[in-house]
C-alpha cells in the first residue's frame, strides 16, 4: 500500500498517510469511531517532494500498518509554516471534506479566472484564517497578500476562495441577503459599504473567519499563491454539476 502527502488546510500541517485521498478525507472529518464532524480540506503533495525542514522520510518510516493489518492513518510531519515551504509545482489535487466524511476533488485549472472589478469577499484557508472584503480581484488579491501588490504586511503564501456577495456586491446598504448564510449581515454591509466608498483596497470582515466554510458560497474556487511563483487555481464546479455528479457530496455539503 503506497504511502502519501497531505497538506491540510484546517488545520495547516503536512501528513503521512496510507490512506487514499477519499478516505483519508472520510477519516479526518469524522474519526475512527464516526463521531468527531468538521469539514477539512487538504491537497495532495507530490511524493516525491522533500525539504531539510521537514523529516518525511522518517515520519514515511513510521507510517506502516499496524500488526492487524490495518493502515496507518495518519502521521504528522509538521504543524507550523507548512504551506510557505511547498512549492506551488509540488500541490495536487485539492480535496474538500464534509462534516460527516464526504470528499470532493478538485484538479487544477489551466488558468486564473480573470479579475472582475467591483467588490469580493475571501475567506483565507491558510496560514491565517480572516475573511476579507477588496475591491481586488483574486489575482491582484494575492499578489497584494503575498507582497507584490505594494506595501503590505506579506504572508509567504496564502490559500483562499472567493465567496459569493450576490446583490451586497453592487449595493451593500440596500441589497437583498437572499440565501447567503453569513453571519453579522449588519457588519458585512459596514465593510462593504466603507470599502466600496473610500480608497482602501481591502477591510476584514471576521478577525478568525467562520468555524465552518458554507461550500455553497463559493464564487469561483479556491487560490493558492506564493511569492516569485506562478498562482494555482481550483475551480469550483457550478451547483447544477454537483447536483448531476456528485449529489451525496453536495447534499451532505448544505445540511
Amino acid at each position: 500500500m503506497a504511502n502519501h502527502l497531505y497538506l491540510s488546510l484546517m488545520p495547516e500541517a503536512l501528513i503521512a498517510s496510507m490512506l487514499g485521498p477519499e478516505d483519508f478525507g472520510s477519516y479526518y472529518s469524522v474519526g475512527d469511531a464516526g463521531t468527531a464532524q468538521g469539514q477539512s480540506a487538504f491537497f495532495e503533495v507530490d511524493p516525491s517532494f522533500r525539504d531539510p525542514a521537514f523529516p518525511i522520510d522518517a515520519a514515511l518510516v513510521r507510517c506502516v500498518a499496524h500488526s492487524d493489518g490495518r493502515p496507518k492513518h495518519t502521521v504528522y510531519i509538521a504543524a507550523y509554516r507548512v504551506l510557505e515551504r511547498i512549492p506551488v509545482s509540488a500541490i495536487g489535487k485539492l480535496f474538500l471534506a464534509t462534516r460527516d466524511g464526504r470528499t470532493l476533488a478538485l484538479g487544477r485549472a489551466a488558468a486564473l479566472p480573470s479579475d472582475e472589478k467591483g467588490l469580493h469577499l475571501y475567506h483565507e484557508l491558510a496560514p491565517t484564517r480572516p475573511e476579507v472584503v477588496s475591491t481586488l480581484g483574486p489575482k491582484a488579491f494575492g499578489e497584494l497578500i503575498v507582497g507584490e501588490g505594494g506595501p503590505f504586511p506579506a504572508l509567504p503564501a496564502i490559500v483562499f476562495a472567493e465567496l459569493r456577495l450576490g446583490e451586497l456586491g453592487e449595493d451593500p446598504e440596500n441589497g437583498a441577503v437572499g440565501d447567503l448564510p453569513y453571519e453579522n449581515i449588519r457588519h458585512l454591509r459596514s465593510v462593504l459599504a466603507a470599502v466600496k466608498k473610500k480608497s482602501v483596497a481591502t477591510k476584514i470582515f471576521e478577525r478568525n473567519g467562520a468555524a465552518a466554510l458554507p461550500y455553497r458560497t463559493i464564487r469561483n474556487g479556491f487560490f493558492v499563491c506564493k511569492a516569485k511563483e506562478v498562482p494555482a487555481f481550483y475551480a469550483f464546479p457550478k451547483s447544477e454539476e454537483l447536483k448531476a455528479s456528485h449529489r451525496d457530496w453536495w447534499r451532505s455539503a448544505n445540511l
